[in-house]
């Protein structure tokens, strides 16, 4: 009789108790997201009385590929052009949400003398609401067409976008092991950095490649290059610091913007299905009772913070971003629970060492009980703003719907209108060209002229290097230097008189410095010592991309380019 490797009788059991968890919760109506928590308790070494899983390490490993999936599959729904249509109203209430959380959840963490890192992380936790299951309760529940509902949804999205940055900061953190505004700022800046320049790259390239290759293109290879290009973000991201959860999100929003993003999805779900069932039973084999007996009370302490946190605080966070105090509580009520993210952030503590072994089956139980009582807590919402209607004074309920950007919006004016197009434009041109330009440097510098070096003489290989690095960014410095000042708008600011004209010029100004400093680090890496050589050559190569119609041809291709892949999802679906 031969021998069953530890790992597949571990999968066999993983699987028999998730099968039979999802389907006695299906039954009853719950969460399957809890099922697979109780099937991974049941299978535990925890649970004495039944067989337990033996390789936990493999599992392990499984289940970080789960996380991946899940990032990628949440990465196909999202949208960076979703984001930018929703206004300011979301955003502002993700941020105070957030922000308010994250201070409770610390707050609590001190109040009973946890360790700094328990603490914050625990606030993270706190501090993102579960997406999977508001939706299925809405759905549940026929809420999904309300306004309010549309409302929770956007902020849900944000959320999911600020808890990626929220996980690569906290990787930085727990790696310093101690708060450095410096380098925490130097993270920020090249998470930016990054998600501009793979995001640029990445529209640019993907749908290309795609289309070219639909031909070759069916269901199996497909999949399979969805699946290389997830996990060679996974790699690259890795590569420079940031999580592989990240990579797998970003990559998944690349695709999102083409149009077999669809297609990837449905391929991609049963495959993310299996490994996301394997990570939430991984979550549920850390439970232990003895634990939670021992820590019920800050358990209870962080649920009551949990459920007044959201509606008090949260609804301050809406009635911030211009929403009526009806429409604020019935947000905030929807968002009394932690799911998906706390999870992944307890696992990311875990894993990095830097959180106790009590916050991770705190967390998990405070997430089963939490998610039992959100539909309760949607129902509560009316009933709670009746009370609530009837006990302030009614100046301050007027003045709460007159304040309400439902019922106002106020225009501005046409030279307003043309100014904010035209700075739109600047910051989105200054912002993706800057990173192109920057990215091409060091890839000339930490790539091709190693190259070059062992070619060429020293001099000859530094200067070979400054042109191939001149010529790669003359497209993107043109952009820089001219991009969108022949536009209507710029026009009529421009005939409007003299101060306009002045900004115009001041901000004319600012892209020619820019221009001329990315330059100056060519011709610096090429010429060291060149002094007034060198900044004559910077003022002459400048006039030359300034006025090249060759760079302007090149730039407006690349950009009609980018634009086409960006929108060519949306004229498929007209």
């Amino acid at each position: 009789m031969s021998n069953l490797e530890p790992l597949i009788a571990d999968l066999a059991l993983i699987l028999i108790c998730a099968g039979v968890m999802t389907l006695l919760f299906k039954k009853l109506k719950q969460p399957i997201v809890l099922g697979y928590i109780v099937a991974g308790f049941l299978a535990s070494p925890n649970m004495t009385y039944m067989p337990s899983v033996t390789d936990g390490h493999s599992v392990h490993v499984w289940s970080e590929i789960g996380v991946i999936f899940l990032l990628f599959a949440l990465g196909l729904e999202f949208s960076f052009k979703k984001i930018l249509k929703m206004g300011a109203a979301p955003i502002i209430a993700a941020c105070a949400i957030i922000f308010c959380m994250m201070y409770v959840g610390a707050s609590v963490g001190e109040l009973f003398g946890w360790k700094e890192m328990d603490c914050i992380y625990l606030g993270g936790m706190l501090a993102m609401s579960s997406t999977t299951i508001i939706f299925k309760a809405f759905d549940d529940m026929g809420l999904r067409k309300e306004r309010f509902a549309g409302l929770v949804l956007s902020v849900l999205i944000i959320e999911d976008i600020l808890a990626i940055v929220l996980m690569v900061m906290l990787s930085t953190l727990a790696v310093s092991k101690e708060f450095e505004g410096t380098q925490m700022l130097t993270s920020i800046l090249q998470l930016g950095f990054f998600l501009i320049l793979w995001f640029t790259v990445g529209i640019y390239l993907i749908p290309m490649f795609l289309r070219k290759m639909k031909p070759l293109m069916n269901d199996e290879t497909l999949l399979i290059t969805a699946l290389a290009m997830c996990f060679g973000m996974v790699v690259a991201a890795s590569s420079v610091g940031f999580s592989a959860a990240f990579g797998a999100f970003i990559m998944g929003s690349i695709l999102s913007e083409t149009v077999e993003a669809e297609k990837i999805e449905h391929l991609v779900s049963p495959v993310k299905n299996l490994f996301g069932a394997i990570f939430f039973v991984s979550v549920g084999m850390m439970v232990d009772v003895n634990l939670i007996i021992e820590y019920i009370v800050p358990i209870v302490c962080i649920i009551i913070a949990i459920m007044l946190g959201q509606t008090i605080l949260s609804t301050g966070g809406f009635l911030l971003s211009g929403q009526s105090l009806k429409t604020s509580m019935r947000c905030s009520f929807s968002l009394t629970q932690i799911g998906e993210f706390a999870f992944i952030l307890a696992t990311l503590g875990t894993s990095l060492h830097v959180t106790s072994d009590f916050l991770y089956p705190i967390v998990v139980a405070v997430s089963v009980f939490t998610t039992f009582t959100t539909p309760y807590m949607i129902r509560l919402a009316e009933p709670a703003y009746n009370i609530v209607a009837r006990i302030l004074p009614k100046k301050w309920i007027e003045k709460m719907e007159r304040n309400t950007s439902e019922n106002e919006e106020q225009e501005t004016d046409e030279l307003r209108q043309c100014w904010r197009s035209y700075l739109k434009h600047c910051a989105f041109t200054i912002i993706i060209h800057s990173v192109l330009c920057i990215a091409i440097i060091a890839i000339v510098s930490y790539y091709v002229y190693p190259i070059i070096i062992e070619l060429l003489p020293d001099l000859w290989s530094s200067v070979v290097s400054a042109i191939i690095a001149i010529g790669a960014c003359a497209p993107f410095l043109w952009a820089l230097l001219r991009s969108g000042t022949e536009t209507e708008e710029v026009n009529k600011l421009w005939e409007s008189g003299p101060a306009e004209r002045v900004k115009l010029t001041a901000l004319g100004l600012l892209r020619l410095a820019l221009g001329a400093l990315f330059l100056t680090i060519i011709i610096g890496m090429a010429l060291p010592k060149s002094g007034w050589y060198g900044i004559f050559a910077v003022v002459i190569i400048l006039c030359a991309i300034f006025f090249s119609p060759h760079a302007r041809e090149r730039s407006e291709k690349i950009t009609q380019r980018f634009t086409e892949n960006l929108t060519e999802r949306e004229r498929k679906e007209e």
